[in-house]
């Protein structure tokens, strides 16, 4: 009888978010009550946290308590990743999407979305294209596909402006060696 009555609350909640928030952590809270190590009420409240709330340690505690309670739920690893990103805990996500790859039945495409966004974080623009290139091809559906290539565009059109801004920046500090000499070479004659 408990499992039926959580799982109401649990449908509660998820018809509630994001739209009646009041509604969905009462439901949530209850639950939770009713079982501490549902996954998806876990990920849900962990969602809660970081989306509305833009409280990412928090939302990382349920994330790390929906994993311990169940490390193949494909479900946990995409919305952690995204709030490790947002929280600028890079190597977490990281270390996060290597193990998630590893897990049966999880959304490929996905998770190299996710990669391509960190490397992009971290201004490895080069290899963020690669990963959107491996997330488009494992795209199912056009939608999926649309968007990764909006990002595709965009971190190419960053990489081209950080190339551009390399070359130009080559030549002058060129110009100041060299200038730096010249003046050497002055005050030396002066001497």
């Amino acid at each position: 009888m408990n499992t039926n009555t959580q799982n109401l609350y649990l449908f509660k909640a998820m018809e509630a978010y994001p739209w009646d928030l009041e509604k969905a952590v009462e439901a949530l809270q209850y639950a939770l009550s009713y079982e501490p190590e549902n996954v998806t009420a876990l990920c849900l409240m962990a969602k809660v946290h970081a989306e509305q709330l833009c409280d990412y340690e928090t939302a990382k505690g349920y994330f790390e308590k929906a994993v311990a309670s169940d490390i193949s739920a494909i479900i946990i690893y995409p919305d952690y990743v995204r709030t490790l990103l947002q929280n600028h805990d890079f190597k977490e996500a990281q270390k996060l999407i290597d193990f998630a790859m590893t897990v049966k039945a999880v959304d490929k495409g996905g998770l190299f979305l996710l990669q391509g966004q960190l490397l992009e974080s971290l201004q490895k623009f080069e290899e963020a294209e690669a990963a959107f290139k491996e997330a488009r091809q494992l795209g199912l559906n056009s939608d999926f596909i649309e968007f990764v290539e909006s990002e595709l565009e965009r971190v190419t059109k960053k990489r081209e402006r950080q190339n551009r801004e390399q070359k130009t920046e080559k030549p002058k500090e060129k110009y100041k060696a060299e200038d730096s000499k010249g003046w050497m070479h002055r005050l030396n004659s002066l001497l």
